[in-house]
């Protein structure tokens, strides 16, 4: 298959971007008018490769309907997507020539890509050699790459990398201290996660605080079912929680996060267990599912809490002490701060979860007003008193609108 240049000249005027995010067995989908930032259509495709798939559709009226058809791979459920885009009786859109790119989420691009880029037979081999890197992410990407070109072959494809936002790290932040040669050879370094959520609600930080990211100090926080955090100076990414696999930092809502790796051949040695099954017990069963023996689900765990189970409980106060844990070490990175911002699921939303995080941080210059705070679910608000040296804001994420951002600035360049 050859991913050429499309030879069409793009209006830059009333584009309309389909953003694709496909998991092994799922789609996740979004039509975005850029001449107006208008979601039209979305959805997610379930249940991919099993007799009882089904799609989730969001119709441009705001109707919700739930449709069953059985999808055995990636190329026969994006085509169901785009069909229901362009049904008769109420679909967004006439016809598929009125889709002008499409953005897909790539969760790894190795030390290769630090942007965005135009899909091309020279990309497609970079995201293969690092599908070892993440194969149960990269592979499924590719699908994606691979079905909507062959449905679509005039219309641009475009890569957007969770990893690009983080190779601005220096050496001194992305490598471990193992032997040189693991990382030479074999690839062995952070390269972080979630960063085109970091970079849009930093951008997003710097366009309502009026802030220049020249001089800026800022610490963003993800936090959600998954979960991590980024030290950005002067508008860069310095450091981030994540590593070379997204298990590593934050206690997840499956996951463990930062562990001592003499416990996990301990565990190896003293159980007989192989490599795939701890990786299950550290990505599948750990986090707040593991420690609570309750749910992965932080709202789950706040009503066993009140239900008074300790368990629950000890696994908030360790889940909150960790992200404290990494924002405390960032300010020491950064040698202050003067933005936090709370974003994800959990950072949007659950305001017990960003008290317990900003409470005794007044050392560092750090108070909430905790009237404010307790109103804000998945709004864009500044929660820090007026006396705060550090502004804290929450800041609802939208990748899928960075990725669409990011595909509307590559194509509009094509034909010039």
């Amino acid at each position: 298959m050859c991913f050429c240049t499309p030879h069409q000249k793009l209006k830059k005027q009333n584009m309309k971007i389909l953003v694709l995010n496909c998991g092994s067995s799922s789609i996740k989908y979004k039509l975005i008018d850029m001449a107006n930032n208008q979601v039209l259509e979305q959805g997610g495709l379930e249940k991919v490769g099993m007799k009882d798939s089904f799609l989730k559709h969001t119709k441009i009226n705001g109707e919700k309907e739930v449709l069953n058809k059985e999808i055995p791979e990636h190329t026969v459920g994006i085509e169901f997507i785009l069909e229901t885009l362009t049904a008769p009786n109420g679909g967004a859109i006439k016809s598929l020539k009125e889709i002008d790119a499409v953005g897909h989420r790539i969760v790894h691009g190795g030390e290769k890509f630090n942007s965005s880029v135009l899909v091309t037979d020279e990309v497609i081999k970079s995201i293969e050699d690092c599908i070892k890197l993440a194969p149960l992410h990269n592979a499924p990407n590719l699908k994606g790459i691979f079905a909507a070109t062959k449905l679509m072959p005039s219309v641009p494809q475009v890569a957007v990398f969770d990893t690009a936002f983080h190779q601005t790290m220096p050496p001194v932040g992305f490598m471990y201290a193992i032997p040189y040669e693991l990382y030479k050879e074999d690839g062995v370094r952070r390269y972080g996660f979630h960063g085109t959520s970091h970079r849009y609600v930093s951008q997003r930080a710097f366009e309502i605080l009026g802030m220049k990211p020249e001089g800026s100090k800022m610490i963003t926080c993800h936090i959600g079912n998954g979960g991590s955090i980024t030290a950005i100076k002067d508008g860069k990414c310095v450091d981030t929680s994540m590593g070379l696999t997204p298990l590593e930092g934050l206690i997840m809502g499956t996951r463990a996060g930062d562990i001592d790796a003499g416990a996990i051949t301990y565990m190896m040695d003293r159980r007989n267990y192989d490599t795939k099954t701890i990786s299950d017990i550290l990505n599948k069963k750990s986090g707040l599912l593991g420690v609570s023996g309750v749910s992965s689900d932080m709202r789950d765990v706040r009503a066993a809490i009140a239900a008074g189970n300790e368990r629950a409980k000890l696994s908030l106060d360790m889940f909150v002490m960790r992200v404290k844990k990494y924002i405390g070490s960032y300010i020491a990175v950064l040698g202050g701060v003067d933005v936090i911002v709370f974003t994800g699921g959990i950072g949007e939303n659950v305001e017990v979860v960003r008290e317990k995080i900003c409470n005794d941080m007044e050392c560092f210059g750090i108070k909430i007003d905790k009237e404010i705070n307790n109103g804000v679910h998945g709004d864009e608000k500044i929660i820090s008193t007026k006396d705060s040296k550090a502004t804290v804001v929450v800041i609802p994420t939208d990748e899928e609108y960075m990725i669409a951002s990011d595909a509307l600035s590559i194509v509009s360049k094509l034909g010039k």
